[in-house]
């Protein structure tokens, strides 16, 4: 079993992966542009990016706040102090790690660049592999039942 008190992980992936598939994703896109959709179709998918941009900023905003207002930690190499589920985490258990993905896909929108939607793509499973998976855990462990009926009520990710 695993001991509750202990940190879901020793390295806090999530910025790491996220800030390595953009730096990727950028390069790629210098380094070998891949073809993109013409007009018009592109204008809305440019459109569509700013409004992705908003609904991270929304979810970001959200999120932070909520686990401001729970008096628990962001980090996600520190243990959790209480079970948050209100605000973002009411409907995705990972509203960080999904706006993050969101933020992705949504600069590959807006700057044509193929590469931030497959690298998003990326990110997002290895998020899964190497720190949602052992958050779960720790949650469960922390926080038992309480933490299995929230899991069966709110998706992984959306």
């Amino acid at each position: 079993m695993t001991n509750p008190n202990a940190a879901p992980s020793k390295v806090p992936w999530p910025p790491i992966l996220y800030l390595a598939a953009i730096v990727v994703a950028a390069v790629l896109g210098l380094l070998y542009p891949l073809p993109w959709i013409t007009e018009p179709l592109s204008d809305l998918l440019f459109a569509a990016g700013w409004l992705a941009i908003a609904g991270v900023v929304a979810i970001y905003y959200s999120a932070m706040q909520t686990l401001k207002r729970a008096k628990t930690t962001i980090r996600p190499d520190r243990p959790s102090e209480h079970l948050v589920t209100s605000g973002a985490f009411s409907f995705t258990r990972n509203p960080i790690y999904f706006a993050n993905t969101l933020l992705m896909i949504a600069i590959g929108l807006i700057t044509a660049n193929v590469w931030f939607l497959a690298l998003a793509l990326i990110a997002a499973f290895a998020t899964q592999k190497l720190a949602i998976v052992p958050e779960e855990k720790h949650l469960q462990a922390r926080f038992g039942k309480k933490y299995i009926d929230y899991a069966k009520k709110v998706r992984r990710w959306i």
